[in-house]
């Protein structure tokens, strides 16, 4: 990955932002170097996306350039949708199907030999759920102004997995190596290794790969 957040936030001087949104903490999220990283992502998927599937090579190396790092035999489908692209590491031979959107403010890592169906949504961004903590007012100059407070928690999904068609993974969560999670739930909480799950909200229902 050629960017970095790290170096932009240098260049741009603000360094602080890039370290309270990857410790978790309540971070600027329409700072200019977001907005920045967003505009160069974007421009990058629109040139993917368009791309017909017969052209692999150019589609490649276009994820390399978006990616923070991508393994071996990683397939993408059209309309892949992500905010930075450079929170995002992929392992080897992963398969990630069409239509899922990766809100990638803090990390989403993708291990080996992954399988990720159509319209999986992986959020790392989140907001308080009291009012008061999520807006919060402020006097300026033209009167008051709300800020909303956004914070981001990583999202692992470990070696083996399998993520069933229309999956939402919601922020912090991390689904154990081997795991299979039913089509349609909605994962918030992490999922122990070895487990099918299924659900909204998800819930191990029984271990799985007992005779490995």
């Amino acid at each position: 990955m050629s960017r970095g957040l790290g170096d932009v936030y240098k260049r741009q001087g603000m360094k602080n932002e890039l370290e309270k949104c990857l410790s978790g903490e309540w971070y600027d999220c329409h700072a200019p170097v977001f907005m920045e990283f967003k505009k160069q992502t974007h421009e990058l998927l629109l040139k993917y996306n368009s791309l017909p599937y017969e052209c692999k090579e150019e589609k490649y190396a276009i994820l390399k350039e978006i990616f923070e790092s991508i393994g071996k035999k990683v397939s993408v489908g059209h309309s892949f949708i992500c905010d930075y692209g450079c929170n995002i590491s992929i392992g080897n031979n992963v398969s990630i199907n069409t239509g899922c959107t990766f809100v990638d403010c803090n990390k989403i890592i993708i291990g080996n030999n992954v399988l990720i169906a159509p319209n999986v949504q992986i959020y790392t961004a989140t907001h308080p759920v009291e009012l008061n903590e999520r807006l919060t007012p402020t006097e300026t100059e033209n009167g008051i102004a709300y800020i909303r407070h956004t914070y981001a928690l990583p999202v692992t999904i470990e070696d083996g997995c399998w993520i069933g068609g229309g999956v939402i993974i919601l922020p912090g969560v991390t689904i154990g190596q081997g795991s299979v999670i039913g089509a349609g739930s909605v994962v918030t909480k992490s999922i122990p290794a070895n487990s099918l799950a299924v659900g909204n909200p998800c819930k191990v229902i029984r271990k799985i790969n007992t005779s490995i």
